[in-house]
Protein backbone atom coordinates (compact mmCIF):
# COMPACT_ATOMS: atom_id res chain seq x y z
CA UNK A 1 0.00 0.00 0.00
CA UNK A 2 1.36 3.42 -0.96
CA UNK A 3 -0.34 5.66 1.84
CA UNK A 4 -0.76 4.92 5.67
CA UNK A 5 -4.49 4.73 7.07
CA UNK A 6 -5.75 7.26 8.37
CA UNK A 7 -5.52 8.47 12.14
CA UNK A 8 -6.25 5.26 12.84
CA UNK A 9 -23.62 -3.77 35.57
CA UNK A 10 -25.63 -5.20 36.12
CA UNK A 11 -28.13 -4.69 39.04
CA UNK A 12 -31.27 -5.38 36.62
CA UNK A 13 -32.30 -7.68 33.58
CA UNK A 14 -34.58 -6.44 31.59
CA UNK A 15 -36.83 -9.08 29.30
CA UNK A 16 -39.57 -7.19 27.46
CA UNK A 17 -41.41 -10.94 26.42
CA UNK A 18 -42.38 -13.07 29.47
CA UNK A 19 -41.81 -16.43 27.27
CA UNK A 20 -39.57 -18.50 28.18
CA UNK A 21 -38.13 -20.94 25.25
CA UNK A 22 -35.88 -23.79 26.60
CA UNK A 23 -32.99 -25.11 24.93
CA UNK A 24 -34.42 -28.43 22.43
CA UNK A 25 -32.30 -31.46 23.57
CA UNK A 26 -30.01 -32.61 20.90
CA UNK A 27 -29.81 -35.67 19.66
CA UNK A 28 -28.25 -37.83 16.69
CA UNK A 29 -30.92 -37.03 14.39
CA UNK A 30 -31.34 -33.14 15.19
CA UNK A 31 -29.95 -31.47 12.09
CA UNK A 32 -27.10 -29.12 12.95
CA UNK A 33 -28.61 -25.00 12.77
CA UNK A 34 -26.89 -23.12 9.82
CA UNK A 35 -25.05 -19.74 11.32
CA UNK A 36 -25.50 -16.51 9.62
CA UNK A 37 -23.05 -13.65 11.89
CA UNK A 38 -24.01 -10.04 9.73
CA UNK A 39 -21.20 -7.71 11.38
CA UNK A 40 -21.89 -4.40 10.34
CA UNK A 41 -18.14 -1.83 11.00
CA UNK A 42 -18.63 1.44 13.09
CA UNK A 43 -22.35 1.85 13.55
CA UNK A 44 -23.41 2.81 16.69
CA UNK A 45 -25.79 2.21 19.34
CA UNK A 46 -27.89 4.97 18.56
CA UNK A 47 -28.12 4.56 14.64
CA UNK A 48 -30.54 1.45 14.61
CA UNK A 49 -34.20 1.68 14.93
CA UNK A 50 -34.56 -0.58 17.28
CA UNK A 51 -32.43 1.57 19.52
CA UNK A 52 -33.97 4.97 19.17
CA UNK A 53 -32.47 5.31 15.66
CA UNK A 54 -33.75 4.54 12.39
CA UNK A 55 -36.14 6.97 11.58
CA UNK A 56 -35.67 9.42 14.22
CA UNK A 57 -32.13 9.54 12.87
CA UNK A 58 -33.20 10.45 9.51
CA UNK A 59 -32.50 6.64 8.20
CA UNK A 60 -35.01 4.11 8.23
CA UNK A 61 -34.12 0.82 9.14
CA UNK A 62 -37.01 -1.45 8.47
CA UNK A 63 -35.40 -4.93 8.13
CA UNK A 64 -34.03 -4.31 11.60
CA UNK A 65 -36.29 -3.72 13.11
CA UNK A 66 -38.12 -6.81 11.33
CA UNK A 67 -35.08 -8.83 12.90
CA UNK A 68 -35.41 -7.09 16.15
CA UNK A 69 -39.56 -8.54 16.66
CA UNK A 70 -37.87 -12.09 15.57
CA UNK A 71 -35.36 -12.62 18.35
CA UNK A 72 -33.27 -11.17 21.30
CA UNK A 73 -32.41 -7.50 21.08
CA UNK A 74 -29.25 -6.93 23.46
CA UNK A 75 -28.94 -3.51 25.20
CA UNK A 76 -25.23 -4.65 27.29
CA UNK A 77 -23.41 -5.84 23.90
CA UNK A 78 -19.77 -5.10 24.72
CA UNK A 79 -16.75 -5.51 22.12
CA UNK A 80 -13.22 -4.37 21.31
CA UNK A 81 -12.15 -0.69 21.10
CA UNK A 82 -11.47 -0.53 17.62
CA UNK A 83 -11.78 -2.95 14.53
CA UNK A 84 -9.18 -5.74 14.27
CA UNK A 85 -9.12 -6.01 18.48
CA UNK A 86 -12.67 -6.65 18.41
CA UNK A 87 -12.19 -9.25 15.31
CA UNK A 88 -9.80 -10.71 16.80
CA UNK A 89 -11.92 -11.15 20.00
CA UNK A 90 -14.87 -12.36 18.04
CA UNK A 91 -13.56 -15.05 16.13
CA UNK A 92 -11.16 -16.41 18.87
CA UNK A 93 -13.02 -15.95 22.31
CA UNK A 94 -10.62 -14.15 23.44
CA UNK A 95 -8.98 -10.71 24.37
CA UNK A 96 -7.67 -9.36 21.36
CA UNK A 97 -4.54 -9.08 23.22
CA UNK A 98 -3.54 -12.30 23.87
CA UNK A 99 -2.85 -12.79 20.18
CA UNK A 100 -0.78 -9.38 19.63
CA UNK A 101 -3.69 -7.60 18.18
CA UNK A 102 -5.04 -5.15 20.53
CA UNK A 103 -4.34 -2.11 18.20
CA UNK A 104 -6.35 -1.67 14.20
CA UNK A 105 -3.75 -3.94 12.20
CA UNK A 106 -1.49 -1.99 9.79
CA UNK A 107 0.15 -2.51 6.23
CA UNK A 108 3.96 -3.20 7.37
CA UNK A 109 3.72 -3.84 10.47
CA UNK A 110 3.65 -7.40 12.50
CA UNK A 111 0.28 -7.06 13.58
CA UNK A 112 -1.02 -10.44 12.67
CA UNK A 113 -3.17 -13.35 13.45
CA UNK A 114 -0.53 -16.14 14.82
CA UNK A 115 -1.40 -19.46 12.79
CA UNK A 116 -1.62 -21.44 16.70
CA UNK A 117 -4.99 -19.35 16.83
CA UNK A 118 -7.93 -21.08 17.37
CA UNK A 119 -11.09 -19.27 15.46
CA UNK A 120 -14.56 -19.63 14.74
CA UNK A 121 -13.80 -20.71 11.18
CA UNK A 122 -11.94 -23.74 12.66
CA UNK A 123 -14.58 -24.62 15.36
CA UNK A 124 -17.11 -24.49 12.19
CA UNK A 125 -14.86 -26.62 10.02
CA UNK A 126 -14.15 -29.23 12.60
CA UNK A 127 -17.61 -29.53 12.98
CA UNK A 128 -18.82 -30.49 9.30
CA UNK A 129 -19.68 -27.44 8.59
CA UNK A 130 -19.26 -25.16 4.79
CA UNK A 131 -17.42 -21.92 6.03
CA UNK A 132 -17.06 -18.79 4.08
CA UNK A 133 -16.23 -15.08 4.76
CA UNK A 134 -17.10 -12.39 2.68
CA UNK A 135 -16.20 -8.90 2.97
CA UNK A 136 -13.20 -7.36 5.58
CA UNK A 137 -10.97 -9.96 7.28
CA UNK A 138 -8.40 -7.32 8.74
CA UNK A 139 -6.57 -9.70 10.86
CA UNK A 140 -3.36 -9.71 8.71
CA UNK A 141 -2.29 -10.91 5.37
CA UNK A 142 0.50 -13.24 6.62
CA UNK A 143 -0.09 -16.69 5.27
CA UNK A 144 -0.45 -17.93 8.50
CA UNK A 145 -3.14 -15.53 8.99
CA UNK A 146 -5.44 -15.84 6.39
CA UNK A 147 -9.30 -16.78 6.75
CA UNK A 148 -8.25 -20.52 4.97
CA UNK A 149 -5.57 -21.01 7.40
CA UNK A 150 -8.25 -20.40 10.33
CA UNK A 151 -11.08 -22.94 8.69
CA UNK A 152 -12.93 -21.06 5.99
CA UNK A 153 -13.26 -22.61 2.93
CA UNK A 154 -14.32 -19.58 0.61
CA UNK A 155 -12.65 -15.81 0.72
CA UNK A 156 -13.70 -13.14 -0.75
CA UNK A 157 -13.34 -9.37 -0.26
CA UNK A 158 -10.59 -6.86 0.80
CA UNK A 159 -7.06 -7.63 1.38
CA UNK A 160 -6.93 -9.12 4.96
CA UNK A 161 -4.85 -6.50 6.15
CA UNK A 162 -6.73 -3.31 5.41
CA UNK A 163 -9.97 -1.73 6.07
CA UNK A 164 -12.93 -0.12 3.35
CA UNK A 165 -10.71 3.49 3.29
CA UNK A 166 -8.14 1.59 1.53
CA UNK A 167 -10.07 2.25 -1.73
CA UNK A 168 -8.69 5.92 -1.06
CA UNK A 169 -5.71 5.22 -0.60
CA UNK A 170 -4.57 5.69 -4.67
CA UNK A 171 -6.93 8.39 -4.89
CA UNK A 172 -4.71 10.26 -2.32
CA UNK A 173 -1.92 9.56 -3.88
CA UNK A 174 -2.79 10.85 -7.04
CA UNK A 175 -3.98 13.88 -5.67
CA UNK A 176 -0.88 14.91 -3.21
CA UNK A 177 1.72 14.06 -6.04
CA UNK A 178 3.00 11.86 -3.43
CA UNK A 179 4.97 9.95 -6.26
CA UNK A 180 5.10 12.24 -9.14
CA UNK A 181 6.86 9.73 -11.39
CA UNK A 182 4.37 6.72 -11.28
CA UNK A 183 1.69 6.38 -13.59
CA UNK A 184 -2.09 6.09 -12.25
CA UNK A 185 -1.95 2.59 -13.68
CA UNK A 186 0.89 1.40 -11.77
CA UNK A 187 -0.52 3.07 -8.70
CA UNK A 188 -3.47 0.92 -9.03
CA UNK A 189 -1.65 -1.82 -10.47
CA UNK A 190 0.10 -1.83 -6.89
CA UNK A 191 -2.42 -0.57 -4.30
CA UNK A 192 -5.27 -2.90 -3.02
CA UNK A 193 -6.95 -5.18 -4.61
CA UNK A 194 -10.17 -6.98 -4.00
CA UNK A 195 -8.58 -10.37 -3.20
CA UNK A 196 -9.97 -14.60 -2.49
CA UNK A 197 -9.19 -17.62 -1.18
CA UNK A 198 -9.92 -21.22 -1.56
CA UNK A 199 -9.50 -23.21 1.07
CA UNK A 200 -5.74 -22.37 2.47
CA UNK A 201 -4.65 -22.27 -0.90
CA UNK A 202 -2.91 -18.77 -1.78
CA UNK A 203 -4.69 -15.54 -1.74
CA UNK A 204 -5.39 -14.63 -5.33
CA UNK A 205 -5.62 -10.99 -6.76
CA UNK A 206 -9.51 -10.06 -8.55
CA UNK A 207 -9.90 -6.67 -9.24
CA UNK A 208 -8.60 -3.26 -8.65
CA UNK A 209 -10.38 -1.57 -4.75
CA UNK A 210 -11.42 1.16 -6.47
CA UNK A 211 -13.76 4.14 -5.11
CA UNK A 212 -16.48 2.75 -7.42
CA UNK A 213 -15.79 -0.60 -6.55
CA UNK A 214 -16.30 0.34 -2.79
CA UNK A 215 -19.55 1.93 -3.51
CA UNK A 216 -21.08 -1.26 -4.48
CA UNK A 217 -19.26 -3.89 -2.66
CA UNK A 218 -21.95 -4.73 -0.40
CA UNK A 219 -24.23 -5.79 -3.32
CA UNK A 220 -21.28 -7.85 -3.88
CA UNK A 221 -20.61 -9.35 -1.33
CA UNK A 222 -24.29 -10.53 -0.27
CA UNK A 223 -24.98 -11.93 -3.72
CA UNK A 224 -22.23 -13.92 -2.85
CA UNK A 225 -23.10 -14.36 0.29
CA UNK A 226 -26.96 -15.94 -1.19
CA UNK A 227 -25.52 -18.22 -3.41
CA UNK A 228 -23.00 -19.51 -0.70
CA UNK A 229 -26.17 -20.22 1.44
CA UNK A 230 -28.33 -21.91 -1.20
CA UNK A 231 -25.34 -24.08 -2.90
CA UNK A 232 -24.62 -25.30 0.54
CA UNK A 233 -28.35 -26.21 1.38
CA UNK A 234 -28.87 -27.96 -1.60
CA UNK A 235 -26.10 -29.88 -0.96
CA UNK A 236 -27.51 -30.91 2.71
CA UNK A 237 -24.59 -29.62 4.77
CA UNK A 238 -24.73 -26.89 7.59
CA UNK A 239 -23.16 -23.90 6.94
CA UNK A 240 -21.54 -21.02 8.79
CA UNK A 241 -21.34 -17.66 6.65
CA UNK A 242 -19.24 -15.02 7.94
CA UNK A 243 -20.41 -11.75 6.46
CA UNK A 244 -18.64 -8.59 7.75
CA UNK A 245 -19.76 -5.65 5.48
CA UNK A 246 -19.08 -2.13 5.28
CA UNK A 247 -21.84 -0.35 6.18
CA UNK A 248 -21.05 2.33 8.60
CA UNK A 249 -17.15 2.84 7.93
CA UNK A 250 -15.78 6.01 6.25
CA UNK A 251 -16.14 6.60 3.27
CA UNK A 252 -19.90 5.70 3.29
CA UNK A 253 -20.27 5.70 -0.08
CA UNK A 254 -23.51 4.13 -0.91
CA UNK A 255 -24.35 2.24 -4.15
CA UNK A 256 -26.69 4.05 -6.58
CA UNK A 257 -29.61 2.13 -5.35
CA UNK A 258 -29.33 4.15 -1.87
CA UNK A 259 -27.53 7.50 -2.91
CA UNK A 260 -29.31 9.96 -1.26
CA UNK A 261 -32.26 7.98 0.23
CA UNK A 262 -31.80 9.26 3.94
CA UNK A 263 -32.03 12.62 5.13
CA UNK A 264 -28.84 12.71 6.95
CA UNK A 265 -26.20 12.09 4.19
CA UNK A 266 -24.04 9.34 2.72
CA UNK A 267 -23.87 7.94 6.48
CA UNK A 268 -27.53 7.36 6.70
CA UNK A 269 -27.61 6.15 2.65
CA UNK A 270 -25.59 3.57 3.92
CA UNK A 271 -27.36 2.18 7.16
CA UNK A 272 -30.70 2.04 4.83
CA UNK A 273 -28.62 0.74 2.21
CA UNK A 274 -27.26 -1.98 4.71
CA UNK A 275 -30.63 -2.66 6.54
CA UNK A 276 -32.05 -3.63 2.96
CA UNK A 277 -28.86 -6.28 2.69
CA UNK A 278 -29.68 -7.87 6.16
CA UNK A 279 -33.73 -8.26 4.40
CA UNK A 280 -32.08 -9.38 1.55
CA UNK A 281 -30.49 -12.34 3.92
CA UNK A 282 -33.05 -13.19 5.72
CA UNK A 283 -36.02 -13.23 2.59
CA UNK A 284 -32.75 -15.72 1.44
CA UNK A 285 -33.53 -17.89 4.55
CA UNK A 286 -37.06 -18.01 4.07
CA UNK A 287 -37.39 -19.01 0.26
CA UNK A 288 -34.78 -21.96 1.17
CA UNK A 289 -37.42 -22.58 4.06
CA UNK A 290 -34.32 -22.75 6.61
CA UNK A 291 -34.96 -19.66 8.31
CA UNK A 292 -36.17 -22.06 11.77
CA UNK A 293 -33.03 -23.88 11.59
CA UNK A 294 -30.55 -20.89 11.07
CA UNK A 295 -28.98 -18.66 14.05
CA UNK A 296 -29.15 -15.40 13.04
CA UNK A 297 -26.79 -12.47 14.52
CA UNK A 298 -26.87 -8.69 13.42
CA UNK A 299 -24.09 -6.83 15.38
CA UNK A 300 -21.60 -3.86 15.10
CA UNK A 301 -18.10 -4.43 15.22
CA UNK A 302 -17.28 -1.33 17.30
CA UNK A 303 -19.06 2.06 18.33
CA UNK A 304 -19.36 5.06 15.45
CA UNK A 305 -16.38 7.00 14.69
CA UNK A 306 -16.15 10.45 16.15
CA UNK A 307 -14.73 13.62 14.27
CA UNK A 308 -11.89 12.55 12.84
CA UNK A 309 -13.71 10.52 9.85
CA UNK A 310 -16.28 13.24 9.73
CA UNK A 311 -13.72 15.10 6.66
CA UNK A 312 -15.37 11.91 4.31
CA UNK A 313 -18.50 14.35 3.57
CA UNK A 314 -17.50 14.19 -0.15
CA UNK A 315 -20.40 16.18 -1.26
CA UNK A 316 -19.29 18.83 1.21
CA UNK A 317 -22.57 19.66 2.54
CA UNK A 318 -22.42 19.89 5.83
CA UNK A 319 -23.06 16.24 6.09
CA UNK A 320 -20.47 14.60 8.67
CA UNK A 321 -19.78 10.77 7.97
CA UNK A 322 -20.28 9.52 11.60
CA UNK A 323 -23.03 7.99 13.17
CA UNK A 324 -24.37 8.04 16.71
CA UNK A 325 -23.41 6.51 20.28
CA UNK A 326 -26.60 6.97 21.66
CA UNK A 327 -26.31 7.83 25.65
CA UNK A 328 -22.96 7.01 25.94
CA UNK A 329 -19.34 8.43 25.31
CA UNK A 330 -16.59 8.41 22.97
CA UNK A 331 -16.01 7.56 19.84
CA UNK A 332 -14.27 4.18 18.38
CA UNK A 333 -10.87 3.73 19.35
CA UNK A 334 -11.25 4.54 23.19
CA UNK A 335 -12.15 2.31 26.02
CA UNK A 336 -15.40 4.24 26.87
CA UNK A 337 -18.78 3.06 26.72
CA UNK A 338 -19.71 4.86 23.35
CA UNK A 339 -16.87 3.00 21.58
CA UNK A 340 -17.23 -0.44 22.88
CA UNK A 341 -21.17 -0.71 23.55
CA UNK A 342 -23.33 -0.83 20.69
CA UNK A 343 -26.21 -3.15 18.72
CA UNK A 344 -26.79 -7.15 18.46
CA UNK A 345 -30.07 -9.50 17.33
CA UNK A 346 -29.81 -12.65 18.04
CA UNK A 347 -32.76 -14.85 15.98
CA UNK A 348 -32.49 -18.59 16.38
CA UNK A 349 -36.68 -19.49 16.25
CA UNK A 350 -37.36 -22.34 18.67
CA UNK A 351 -34.68 -21.51 20.89
CA UNK A 352 -34.77 -17.76 21.36
CA UNK A 353 -37.74 -16.23 22.20
CA UNK A 354 -39.18 -13.93 20.05
CA UNK A 355 -39.51 -9.51 20.95
CA UNK A 356 -37.34 -9.87 24.01
CA UNK A 357 -34.51 -7.55 25.06
CA UNK A 358 -31.75 -8.35 27.55
CA UNK A 359 -29.88 -5.89 29.59
CA UNK A 360 -27.75 -9.23 30.16
CA UNK A 361 -23.97 -8.01 29.55
CA UNK A 362 -22.69 -10.04 26.58
CA UNK A 363 -19.05 -9.69 25.32
CA UNK A 364 -18.19 -10.08 21.12
CA UNK A 365 -16.00 -13.30 22.85
CA UNK A 366 -19.24 -14.77 24.31
CA UNK A 367 -19.94 -16.20 20.57
CA UNK A 368 -17.31 -18.68 20.42
CA UNK A 369 -17.87 -20.56 23.71
CA UNK A 370 -21.67 -20.56 23.13
CA UNK A 371 -21.56 -21.64 19.32
CA UNK A 372 -19.45 -24.27 20.74
CA UNK A 373 -21.98 -25.45 23.89
CA UNK A 374 -24.78 -24.92 20.76
CA UNK A 375 -22.45 -27.75 18.49
CA UNK A 376 -21.37 -29.98 21.41
CA UNK A 377 -17.60 -28.86 20.89
CA UNK A 378 -14.61 -28.25 22.86
CA UNK A 379 -12.69 -25.41 23.36
CA UNK A 380 -8.98 -26.28 23.47
CA UNK A 381 -7.50 -25.92 26.71
CA UNK A 382 -3.88 -24.82 25.98
CA UNK A 383 -4.76 -21.23 26.24
CA UNK A 384 -7.31 -18.94 28.19
CA UNK A 385 -10.49 -18.08 26.71
CA UNK A 386 -12.11 -15.49 27.96
CA UNK A 387 -16.06 -16.20 26.37
CA UNK A 388 -18.09 -17.36 28.52
CA UNK A 389 -21.24 -19.48 27.28
CA UNK A 390 -23.84 -17.64 26.88
CA UNK A 391 -26.89 -20.29 25.85
CA UNK A 392 -28.89 -20.24 28.99
CA UNK A 393 -29.96 -16.70 28.53
CA UNK A 394 -30.55 -16.70 24.90
CA UNK A 395 -32.79 -19.51 25.61
CA UNK A 396 -34.60 -18.08 28.88
CA UNK A 397 -33.03 -20.19 31.27
CA UNK A 398 -31.05 -17.60 33.01
CA UNK A 399 -32.03 -14.18 33.28
CA UNK A 400 -28.73 -12.30 34.00
CA UNK A 401 -26.36 -14.81 31.89
CA UNK A 402 -22.58 -15.58 32.58
CA UNK A 403 -20.87 -11.87 32.47
CA UNK A 404 -20.50 -9.73 34.85
CA UNK A 405 -17.74 -7.86 34.13
CA UNK A 406 -14.96 -6.66 30.75
CA UNK A 407 -11.34 -5.47 30.45
CA UNK A 408 -10.52 -3.22 27.83
CA UNK A 409 -7.23 -2.75 26.17
CA UNK A 410 -5.15 -0.59 23.62
CA UNK A 411 -2.19 -1.55 22.62
CA UNK A 412 0.09 -2.97 25.49
CA UNK A 413 -1.95 -0.84 28.49
CA UNK A 414 -4.80 -2.38 30.56
CA UNK A 415 -6.77 1.01 30.37
CA UNK A 416 -10.48 0.11 31.50
CA UNK A 417 -12.59 -2.19 33.64
CA UNK A 418 -16.43 -2.76 33.44
CA UNK A 419 -17.44 -4.56 36.47
CA UNK A 420 -21.48 -5.10 36.77
CA UNK A 421 -23.02 -1.41 36.04
CA UNK A 422 -19.55 0.25 37.23
CA UNK A 423 -16.55 1.31 35.17
CA UNK A 424 -13.33 2.06 35.92
CA UNK A 425 -10.19 3.74 33.99
CA UNK A 426 -6.50 3.51 34.92
CA UNK A 427 -5.73 5.79 31.79
CA UNK A 428 -7.39 8.51 30.45
CA UNK A 429 -7.97 9.41 26.83
CA UNK A 430 -6.97 12.89 26.15
CA UNK A 431 -8.27 14.49 23.10
CA UNK A 432 -5.24 15.90 20.33
CA UNK A 433 -4.83 19.31 18.83
CA UNK A 434 -6.47 22.53 19.43
CA UNK A 435 -10.13 24.04 18.66
CA UNK A 436 -12.26 22.63 15.89
CA UNK A 437 -9.65 19.78 15.41
CA UNK A 438 -9.53 18.26 18.76
CA UNK A 439 -10.13 14.89 18.09
CA UNK A 440 -10.95 11.64 19.91
CA UNK A 441 -11.13 7.52 19.24
CA UNK A 442 -7.89 6.87 17.81
CA UNK A 443 -6.65 10.12 17.71
CA UNK A 444 -6.80 10.50 21.38
CA UNK A 445 -3.18 9.75 23.35
CA UNK A 446 -3.48 7.36 26.65
CA UNK A 447 -2.05 8.75 29.88
CA UNK A 448 -2.00 7.42 33.21
CA UNK A 449 -3.48 8.03 36.35
CA UNK A 450 -2.61 7.45 39.74
CA UNK A 451 -6.07 6.90 40.61
CA UNK A 452 -8.42 5.06 38.68
CA UNK A 453 -11.62 6.97 37.38
CA UNK A 454 -14.98 5.54 38.46
CA UNK A 455 -18.30 5.74 36.73
CA UNK A 456 -21.72 4.31 37.33
CA UNK A 457 -22.91 4.33 33.63
CA UNK A 458 -26.40 2.71 34.60
CA UNK A 459 -27.07 6.28 36.67
CA UNK A 460 -24.42 8.64 34.32
CA UNK A 461 -24.67 6.79 30.93
CA UNK A 462 -22.54 9.49 29.53
CA UNK A 463 -20.09 9.21 32.23
CA UNK A 464 -20.06 13.23 33.66
CA UNK A 465 -20.10 12.43 37.01
CA UNK A 466 -16.70 11.20 38.06
CA UNK A 467 -17.58 9.47 41.59
CA UNK A 468 -15.13 8.75 44.45
CA UNK A 469 -14.90 7.28 47.89
CA UNK A 470 -15.97 3.72 46.46
CA UNK A 471 -12.94 1.36 47.12
CA UNK A 472 -15.89 -1.79 47.35
CA UNK A 473 -16.09 -1.66 43.85
CA UNK A 474 -12.39 -0.98 43.47
CA UNK A 475 -12.03 -4.17 45.13
CA UNK A 476 -13.41 -6.28 42.82
CA UNK A 477 -12.17 -4.51 39.76
CA UNK A 478 -8.77 -4.92 41.06
CA UNK A 479 -9.84 -8.81 41.77
CA UNK A 480 -10.55 -9.38 38.31
CA UNK A 481 -7.51 -7.58 36.95
CA UNK A 482 -5.61 -10.01 39.16
CA UNK A 483 -7.35 -12.99 37.50
CA UNK A 484 -6.10 -11.87 34.19
CA UNK A 485 -2.79 -11.13 35.00
CA UNK A 486 -2.48 -15.05 36.53
CA UNK A 487 -3.79 -16.54 33.67
CA UNK A 488 -1.17 -14.33 31.62
CA UNK A 489 1.36 -16.04 33.47
CA UNK A 490 -0.17 -19.91 32.47
CA UNK A 491 -0.55 -18.74 29.20
CA UNK A 492 2.04 -15.60 28.16
CA UNK A 493 0.32 -13.47 26.12
CA UNK A 494 2.87 -12.28 22.22
CA UNK A 495 4.51 -9.04 22.16
CA UNK A 496 1.63 -6.63 22.23
CA UNK A 497 0.73 -4.19 19.22
CA UNK A 498 2.13 -0.82 19.30
CA UNK A 499 2.67 1.79 16.27
CA UNK A 500 5.45 3.95 17.60
CA UNK A 501 8.00 2.09 19.57
CA UNK A 502 9.72 0.55 17.40
CA UNK A 503 12.99 -0.87 20.22
CA UNK A 504 12.06 -4.60 20.68
CA UNK A 505 11.93 -4.55 16.95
Amino acid sequence: MFLKRMLIGMLAISISAPVVFAQQTSSANQKKPNVVFILADNVGYGDMGPYGGGELRGAPTPRTEELAKSGVKLTQYLVEPACTPSRAALMTGQYSIRNGLSLVAETGTPSTLPGKAYTMGKLFKDAGYATAIFGKWHLGASPQSLPGAHGFDQYYGLPPDVSWDSATYVAQAIQTHSYPNVSEKVLYEKGPWISQQKGNGPLQRVKPFTMEVRAEIDNELTEKSIAFMKQENAAGKPFFLYLPFSMGHSPNLSSKQFAGKSRIGQYGDKLMEGDYHVGQIMDALKEMNIEDNTILVFASDNGSTGQYMMTYDRLGLGAPDMGSNGPFRGDLGEATEGAVRTFCFIRWPGHIAPNTTSYSMFSTMDFMPTFAAILGAKLPTDRAIDGVNQLDMLTGKSKTGNRESLISFIGADLVAVRWKQWRMYFRDMNRTGTGQQMLGGIAANSVPMYYPKIYNIEMDPHEDLQLVNYESISVNAFKLIQEYLASVKKFPNPPPANLTNFSQR
